[in-house]
């Protein structure tokens, strides 16, 4: 384990709770994933792969993980009403929601650390494939607040990740150039959706591990266990971000 210090204007955050869709960016600024449901989107993918006859539920969670359900649903259900397609959309993250979506080990400290200074708390934001129904139910659950710039959904961009639109839409509401953002993921989706934006990108291991990671070739420029292994102060009206990647 190495220690390295960088220096961005934002940071885009994606993985903060205990869930599989949620992510989150921050420009100049960095993402980061703050929370964990990954319980709920298990139940979730169980109860449609029942209803629609989709085989092993796990293995379809596992391979959409940071992708927007607008997509997910559509590939893996064969939904092309477009209001059946919504209507779906809502069940299935009501069913994440009861599931309970909690804050991941480091992500309270980090976004306090973000927020505890008024010129840092405008260089943050998330950037999920959830709607923008669920993702701000599921933050005040998991107890994460809101980016004081608001948070871009899946509802915000015409492609999702691993495209790079979500986070070149996070990087202009953060009012930086992608290139000088941190985003923090978990997702092998997110990770190249950050690096075809032209940011550097933070792997965080705690849905995703380690070697699966290294195997996808996604080359994440700095590698965490989890968000504990990092920190931000505020320098010269920048931000500086401490890592201890492996």
């Amino acid at each position: 384990m190495s220690t390295i210090t960088i220096i961005v204007d934002a940071v885009c955050i994606c993985h903060l709770l205990y869930h599989v869709p949620m992510s989150t960016l921050s420009c100049n600024r960095s993402s980061l994933t703050w929370m964990d449901s990954t319980p709920g989107v298990l139940k979730a993918w169980k109860t449609f792969s029942t209803d629609y006859n989709l085989g092993d539920s796990t293995t379809i969670a596992h391979a959409t993980h940071g992708r927007r359900l607008y997509d997910t649903l559509k590939e893996y259900c064969g939904i092309t009403d477009e209001n059946r397609l919504l209507e779906e959309i809502d069940r299935f993250e009501d069913q994440v929601i009861e599931g309970g979506p909690t804050a991941l080990p480091g992500a309270i400290d980090l976004i306090s650390q973000l927020s505890s200074q008024t010129s840092s708390r405008g260089k943050w934001t998330i950037v999920t494939s959830a709607s923008n129904k669920y993702a701000p139910r599921a933050l005040d659950r998991a107890g994460v607040p809101m980016p004081l710039l608001g948070l871009i959904t899946s509802n915000d961009v015409l492609e999702g990740k691993p495209h790079p639109g979500p986070y070149l839409a996070g990087a202009q509401l953060c009012g930086v150039e992608a290139k000088n953002c941190l985003v923090i993921e978990d997702a092998i989706s997110g990770l190249k959706s950050g690096h075809a934006a032209g940011a550097l990108t933070l792997a965080v291991c705690t849905s995703t591990p380690h070697i699966t990671i290294v195997d996808s070739g996604v080359n994440p420029d700095y590698t965490v266990t989890d968000l504990t292994q990092v920190s931000v102060n505020v320098v010269d009206e920048r931000l500086q971000v401490t890592i201890n990647s492996i």
